[in-house]
């Protein structure tokens, strides 16, 4: 046992990766399966067995750390701590998020692309909704994409190469050929806005994970509210491939280049906060 656990931590980050995820497949699979195969309803089966899976991978992550990176508290390497800077930071990125993917369709609304629907009686709900839908997404990705991948790759590669892998697993996991594009962009983004969190202790650099949860929330919690409040209606005067094939904003040129903005803007605020 100690022979392969030498092996894996001197063998290069695809294969750390991939061994990483076989392991984390075999103990959920025997678990999945049976769940599916026995609870009629289809979403509770879905919600149950991603539940496992991450629960699993939580677990998983702490033991890879302790025994194969010699790190015992690898979650907080990776950024995750709970404290006033890292809270300030979710409720910033939050902000942030949020703002930006309402300015999206503001904007697409100006120029007359989509017309704004009263609000129902329902809305706060929606939105209470969404606030923790988005809040346990961002939780859980970001502590995947960014916290164990990105680590992952930042043990053998140079930054830039890290970050650009980094982005273009995260967008081709989503297995979605039209957003592809976009959600590079976007990881793109939740990197330097990682990055843009730095600080040292005992020489060694270490990044929070805060920001980038908070943000990655607030985006998907803006788009949650709209599209499930029923808010736009979509004027046809532009072509879907424009304002996104079949209704989602990641599918569409506007969608690319706001997210192309958010990932320019969180690389410019990266280094002056590094500069600082």
């Amino acid at each position: 046992m100690k022979t392969l656990v030498v092996t894996v931590r001197r063998s290069p980050a695809p294969f750390r990766i991939g061994c990483f995820a076989l392991i984390l497949l075999l103990l959920w699979l025997p678990i999945a399966l049976p769940l599916h195969w026995l609870i009629r309803d289809r979403n509770l089966a879905t919600i149950l067995t991603l539940l496992i899976l991450y629960a699993e991978f939580i677990w998983l992550v702490r033991q890879w750390g302790k025994r194969v990176h010699r790190q015992p508290r690898i979650l907080r390497e990776y950024g995750l701590e709970f404290s006033q800077r890292n809270g300030r930071d979710l409720l910033t990125g939050l902000g942030v998020g949020l703002t930006s993917a309402l300015l999206l369709f503001v904007v697409q609304g100006f120029l007359g692309w989509i017309q704004w629907q009263p609000v129902s009686l329902g809305t706060a709900q929606i939105i209470l909704e969404g606030l923790f839908i988005s809040l346990a997404l961002g939780f859980a990705e970001e502590l995947l994409f960014r916290g164990w991948l990105l680590d992952e790759l930042q043990r053998d590669y140079v930054p830039i190469v890290a970050l650009w892998a980094n982005a273009v697993l995260f967008a081709a996991l989503h297995l979605r050929l039209w957003t592809f594009p976009a959600l590079v962009l976007l990881g793109v983004a939740l990197v330097w806005a990682k990055r843009s969190r730095p600080e040292w202790t005992l020489g060694k650099r270490r990044e929070r994970l805060g920001l980038p949860m908070g943000l990655h929330a607030g985006l998907v919690w803006g788009n949650y509210i709209v599209e499930v409040g029923k808010l736009i209606q979509y004027t046809n005067r532009v072509p879907a491939w424009v304002t996104g094939l079949d209704r989602n904003p990641l599918a569409g040129v506007m969608g690319v280049l706001f997210l192309g903005a958010l990932a320019f803007g969180m690389w410019r605020y990266a280094i002056a906060q590094q500069n600082r």
